[in-house]
């Protein structure tokens, strides 16, 4: 999804005097027992609440629970009530001021209550990209990004990693997540690499346990959220590896590559599906009627409701902004809920014009309702619509932090380990660590944390991969310079952190050459010229094209993105944990050779699934 902040200081402002209303409040009072209508009783089923509410909704009060808007967008909170809007998101570095949690919980809360002033008292849902962790608030709990999470081969810990990023997300009130991703990535010049589980359907489908973990046994229990399964369906195979690109496959291609973590996400009850930016064969896929109905809704009997991604109708067109052809397009194709995510006044104008005209059904928009109303009511959203405080301070705890520390170890694949030169030793070793990833939490963390690219520097508390080396080492000393200036022979080891720095979609797309850059091979040639052994630990999103420079290390780790907890990394080059990882993607000898795939018949420089371990004495 791609966000755009917009920070206006009367947003809190007006929201004060809400959030002052609400401060520790968790339920609503309900109406007295004998004028309570049918939707608002939660011991009548399902089904019926949702029937009772449709029978009182205005057409306004259902095309505004299908407009989902940025938060940057509501000037005025009242303005959700007056638009019945039935949802609003923060793009990624769309946050309240202060970034805490605290304020995250406050904010959602002023939200909430504004909403619950409309006629009918529905409540807004509220989504967020928490990707890897909450990451766009500052003191989370970063995990690792997909692809490492791939490389764990562990279904068990990808479904933990979600409950206990279900617990943050509702420890600052939010109740819908927009992930997994669950695209097959094919091309690794694909600025989106990093979101994929991996290259095979079968991977992607086997970590579909986050979904789980995100949803829990029941969405109405507590640290309960919404999750996604997006972005439906074959963003991972553009032609080229181009973001928002032409998928050229033919149907059985599709359904035999991209589709089966649909199906899989679909069998675990996911709530909601995200539409593509990409196309298939040319048709955009948020005016795919024959994917998103027939295929998503009827073949594979998904029952949940179908959001579009930023701005996602916009595309259908080729042109900048929407038209009342393209939201009818959208609509009619099944998605049910649109992220505008700025212009929802002319949104639902727009919608409003269209169903009037009879280019739009009722029965569309009653149906688009009905799904979106039901994931709320299961949610409890009715009966709880505010904050549970209690989960608050799960925000980046010590316990979620062990669990991503945990992740990091389990993502580590070593793929050359040349005369043992790993593990280190803690006893009087003398180790020299440089490179410009070694320090960062910014760049280990990748994209997608705190803002939507990211960015170098200590944008939230974590521990570096220096930091976990020095805390691991024990008597062994460490120096360390970011471009190796002071290393000479006396040293036992040189580790060089090196690789990308942060990028998301778009942003991220190599279509030229996917090597080290200019500053990580002078470093690596400064520890080379000094003749100790050279362990490389290579933090990227995806394989680097580095078979030129590989016979010149005597170790290579790739760690991906690890996000906050580096102490992982430390823990596997140490020996405290021998490496299980195994590659999720084929490692390319060339980028020449991309799009590269395990069965493809090309030569990879290291096959799927490889990855060495230690030897022990």
């Amino acid at each position: 999804m791609r966000p755009r902040s917009v920070r206006r200081k009367t947003l809190f402002a007006a929201l004060a005097a809400t959030v002052a209303l609400v401060s520790g409040a968790t339920t609503v009072s309900a109406a007295p027992v004998q004028h309570r209508p049918a939707y608002l009783d939660a011991g009548k089923p399902v089904p019926v609440r949702v029937a009772d509410l449709l029978s009182r909704m205005s057409l306004d009060d259902k095309l505004g629970q299908m407009t989902q808007a940025e938060r940057g967008a509501i000037t005025d909170p009242a303005d959700i009530a007056t638009h019945r809007l039935g949802s609003l998101l923060s793009g990624g570095g769309s946050v309240p001021t202060p970034n805490t949690a605290q304020s995250w919980a406050d904010m959602y809360d002023g939200f909430q209550r504004a909403a619950l002033t409309s006629p009918l008292r529905i409540p807004i849902i509220y989504g967020v990209d928490a990707v890897h962790g909450h990451n766009n608030v500052h003191g989370a709990t970063i995990f690792p990004h997909n692809i490492g999470l791939g490389a764990t081969r562990d279904p068990k810990l990808v479904g933990r990693i979600g409950d206990a990023v279900a617990d943050e997300v509702s420890g600052t009130g939010v109740d819908w997540d927009f992930a997994p991703c669950l695209c097959v990535a094919r091309n690794d010049r694909w600025g989106r690499t990093y979101e994929s589980f991996g290259e095979t359907p079968e991977l992607a489908s086997s970590m579909t346990t986050i979904i789980d973990g995100l949803q829990g046994r029941s969405l109405s229990d507590k640290g309960s959220i919404l999750a996604t399964a997006k972005h439906y369906v074959g963003d991972g195979g553009t032609t080229g590896g181009v973001d928002q690109g032409n998928t050229e496959l033919t149907e059985q291609q599709l359904r035999a590559i991209h589709l089966p973590p649909f199906q899989a996400a679909v069998r675990r009850g996911v709530g909601s599906v995200m539409i593509s930016y990409s196309s298939w064969n040319g048709v955009k896929m948020h005016a795919n009627h024959y994917l998103i109905t027939d295929v998503l809704k009827n073949e594979l009997r998904f029952d949940g409701f179908v959001v579009s991604d930023w701005q996602g109708i916009d595309k259908i067109d080729g042109q900048e902004g929407f038209t009342a052809e393209e939201v009818s397009a959208s609509i009619n194709a099944g998605v049910d809920m649109v992220m505008v995510p700025y212009d929802y006044v002319r949104f639902l104008d727009t919608l409003r014009g269209e169903v009037a005209a009879g280019r739009i059904p009722m029965s569309r928009i009653d149906d688009a309702n009905r799904r979106i109303l039901t994931k709320k009511f299961q949610l409890g959203l009715f009966e709880r619509p505010f904050t549970d405080r209690r989960l608050t301070p799960t925000v980046g705890s010590a316990q979620h932090r062990a669990l991503a520390r945990q992740a990091v170890r389990e993502s580590q694949v070593l793929l050359k380990n040349d005369g043992g030169v790993l593990p280190l030793g803690k006893n009087g070793q003398k180790i020299f660590v440089a490179g410009k990833n070694a320090d960062d939490i910014g760049n280990q963390s990748g994209g997608w944390t705190i803002t939507w690219q990211g960015s170098s520097g200590p944008i939230t508390p974590g521990t570096t991969i220096l930091q976990g080396i020095r805390d691991t080492a024990r008597s062994s000393a460490v120096t360390y310079d970011r471009n190796g200036a002071g290393i000479d022979g006396s040293y036992d080891v040189a580790v060089a952190v090196v690789g990308e720095t942060p990028y998301a979609e778009f942003m991220g797309d190599r279509p030229a050459g996917m090597g080290l850059d200019a500053e990580d091979l002078a470093t690596l040639q400064r520890l080379k010229e000094s003749g100790v052994p050279v362990v490389v630990v290579l933090v990227s999103g995806r394989p680097l094209d580095i078979a030129a420079e590989l016979p010149g290390w005597d170790a290579l780790l790739a760690s991906w993105l690890p996000g906050t907890e580096g102490g992982g990394v430390a823990d596997v080059l140490f020996g405290d944990y021998n490496p299980t990882g195994k590659l999720p993607v084929t490692w390319m000898r060339s980028a020449a050779q991309q799009p590269i795939n395990v069965g493809d018949g090309q030569d990879p420089l290291f096959p799927y699934g490889y990855g060495l371990r230690y030897r022990r004495g």
